[in-house]
């Protein structure tokens, strides 16, 4: 039986203190894994639902075969798991700001890292995705034209709701239109949210691409009971 808490990893980042746990749940009778920035919950193992549907309705509109996919975000590695589930998927690229993160991955600590860093499709990168996704040339290397069919991004809680202060201004008409020019005609740009479907910002995505749609995902809640929704909100670039 695993220990009922441990800290697998503790390290000092530029964003803030991040550290790696594993803790047992013995009504579930599960090792929960968990990310911390600071206070902050990044990520947890118990909750996974909206990060497997941000890749399911992703691809799901995401047209053809031989599919090029762009991940902002890698923490426990689910979306990036769902992606690797999906047949039609060429490459995936997955950038991750924090490279401590990404060195979980490589050294088995969490329960994915095996998959991730062993399929020949997976590529993880050491980046800041917001610049790296909508600037003219980077990500070349990684796709025959430097453009991908479908951008799925799980890095801020919501876009009201971000991690760093930074990161607010991509979720205007500007940035996001640079990234949508790193899209296939026809391709997707899918976002993860923790909150409720925000209006606005759907109307925004609706005027920088073709269509744009919020989707509710629920979950059951292990904690409280009930369920619990998050949003995943899927665009389409003209095409």
């Amino acid at each position: 039986m695993s220990a009922l808490f441990e800290e697998l990893v503790w390290c000092s980042t530029a964003m803030g203190a991040l550290s790696l746990r594993r803790r047992r749940d013995p009504s579930l009778r599960v090792d929960v894994y968990e990310i911390k920035l600071d206070d902050d919950f990044l990520m947890s193992s118990l909750w996974t639902v909206g990060e497997t549907e941000l890749a399911r309705l992703g691809l799901s509109e995401a047209l053809g075969t031989d599919l090029d996919v762009l991940v902002g975000g890698l923490g426990l590695g689910f979306t990036a798991d769902a992606v690797l589930d999906e047949p039609r998927v060429r490459s995936l690229v997955v950038v991750e700001s924090l490279a401590d993160v990404i060195d979980w991955h490589h050294a088995r600590l969490v329960p994915l890292g095996k998959r991730l860093t062993l399929d020949e499709r997976c590529h993880l990168v050491h980046g800041d995705f917001f610049s790296m996704a909508s600037a003219p040339t980077t990500l070349d290397e990684w796709t025959p034209d430097g453009r991908f069919h479908a951008v799925l991004l799980d890095i801020d809680h919501s876009p009201r709701h971000v991690l760093n202060p930074a990161h607010a201004a991509f979720y205007r008409d500007e940035p996001l239109s640079r990234l949508a020019n790193r899209i296939h005609p026809g391709g997707v740009f899918a976002l993860w949210s923790n909150e409720p479907p925000d209006d606005q910002f759907t109307a925004v995505l609706r005027h920088t691409f073709a269509d744009a749609t919020a989707h509710v995902v629920e979950f059951p809640d292990h904690i409280q009971g009930g369920t619990s929704t998050n949003t995943v909100y899927v665009a389409r670039t003209p095409g």
